[in-house]
């Protein structure tokens, strides 16, 4: 009986020790020890066990006061609780990028990386950094039509835009922001109404962001050239790879001065940032897009200045879990949209195109309380089928989304080439009602 007792004591005392020493795997998303224990290299986020606490922005008076608050308060945060992290991987010899926007770190390695900092009591979760495929149109129309067009484009008709601007209000002393898969913006509808842009020479630096900084493995390219991705990387000149965000800046601001009315705000002011290679994002480039929103750098990723942030910024796109999003990654976007909300930022995001079943949105960042979502109606009034609905179920908050719906079925705006196309979706509602709400 003693030697039983003492052979259960040891076996007691060992799986003790083995869950201890196993641990730190309990604060790893399974898809990424996965792909470690299989000796992969992958990239992952590290997500820091302390958030700063900005909510006592609140109770400033004006933007750029919140603004600046927020972003010193997140940068000194994050720089403070994340030098031992970033020490360690410097030490191995591993490519980083720091966030101070949520205090978390885009990083890449193998197992062992994972293990030293999973181990580390400062560290909570290390979360997926999954990519995800862009909300795309539905049925639209390719064809270029570079013939103008006298007149309102029926969207704008609808929600009585060209009503308010006979009342003076046109969007004038708004800053409008975009998240997408770029813009082309000398394209003669969106030009003139570029931030960087004074009449006669370019001013990208504080206007313009991207956030692709590699060939999306989704495509396969080894070799960067017009014909796979005419941006290329890092570009220091807005350039959209794919038309989506052309298209959306347009219905937002778009207007050529010959009467080719496709914007509800014509006199508001755009600036933007590339989160998609070519219709390809993941939380770490969207998240840099949103960080860069908070306080804009100049073209060299220095001297960032909240001042310089915009009143209101439009996403469509989305990261849902059968694209590898999950509570983990989700949790780090909607602490990014609501330390923007409380810097007096602006978030509306696309409800999606997964419609008509009920509970149907179901990804970031559509089901977030503090991202403002959008749905697709037609002409008649009724809801597109291809638009999602509420309730928010995949969460089990059931709050109640989308929460309004706009124009979004034959949607005409600018594309690549100095062309339009008419486009069916939930992006181009969002952006038809965020452009009215300014």
């Amino acid at each position: 009986m003693k030697h039983f007792i003492s052979l259960l004591s040891l076996c007691l005392v060992f799986n003790i020790a083995n869950a201890q020493q196993n641990a730190w795997k309990n604060k790893v998303d399974a898809s990424v020890l996965a792909k470690a224990e299989q000796g992969e290299s992958i990239d992952f986020i590290v997500v820091m066990q302390e958030q700063a606490d900005v909510s006592v922005a609140k109770n400033l008076k004006t933007k750029e006061e919140k603004g600046r608050f927020v972003f010193n308060t997140l940068e000194k945060f994050s720089q403070r609780s994340q030098k031992p992290i970033l020490d360690l991987l410097t030490n191995a010899k591993a490519s980083f990028h720091a966030f101070y926007l949520v205090n978390a770190i885009y990083t890449k390695g193998d197992a062992k990386l994972i293990e030293k900092l999973a181990s580390r009591d400062d560290v909570k979760h290390i979360a997926t950094n999954p990519i995800a495929q862009m909300q795309m149109p539905v049925d639209f129309q390719s064809v270029h039509d570079v013939e103008l067009r006298q007149g309102v484009e029926w969207g704008i008709q609808k929600i009585n835009a060209d009503q308010v601007w006979e009342l003076g209000y046109t969007g004038q002393g708004v800053v409008i922001a975009g998240q997408d898969t770029g813009y082309d913006w000398d394209h003669p509808a969106i030009k003139t109404k570029y931030r960087g842009w004074n009449g006669t020479i370019a001013e990208h630096n504080y206007n313009w962001h991207d956030a692709i900084h590699s060939i999306s493995p989704i495509h396969g390219d080894s070799i960067i050239s017009p014909s796979l991705n005419p941006c290329g990387l890092d570009s220091k000149v807005p350039c959209d790879d794919h038309s989506h965000g052309t298209h959306t800046m347009g219905t937002m601001v778009g207007d050529d001065g010959f009467g080719n009315q496709i914007g509800v705000a014509p006199d508001a002011r755009w600036m933007a940032a590339r989160n998609m290679e070519r219709g390809y994002g993941s939380p770490a480039t969207y998240i840099e897009c949103f960080e860069w929103f908070l306080a804009p750098t100049n073209l060299e990723n220095k001297n960032p200045n909240p001042s310089k942030a915009p009143h209101v910024i439009n996403n469509s796109w989305g990261c849902p879990e059968q694209e590898g999003c999950n509570t983990s990654n989700w949790a780090l976007m909607e602490t990014a949209i609501n330390n923007l909300r409380t810097a007096g930022v602006v978030v509306v995001q696309s409800a999606g195109n997964s419609g008509s079943s009920c509970g149907s949105i179901d990804n970031a960042a559509a089901i977030f309380e503090g991202a403002f979502s959008v749905g697709a109606s037609r002409s008649n009034d009724t809801i597109a089928l291809f638009s999602s609905r509420g309730s928010v179920t995949v969460d089990g908050s059931g709050r109640t989304k989308p929460n309004v719906v706009a124009p979004g079925v034959g949607v005409r705006s600018a594309i690549l080439g100095d062309g339009y196309a008419a486009w069916n979706g939930t992006s181009m509602a969002t952006h038809m009602w965020r452009a009215l709400w300014l």
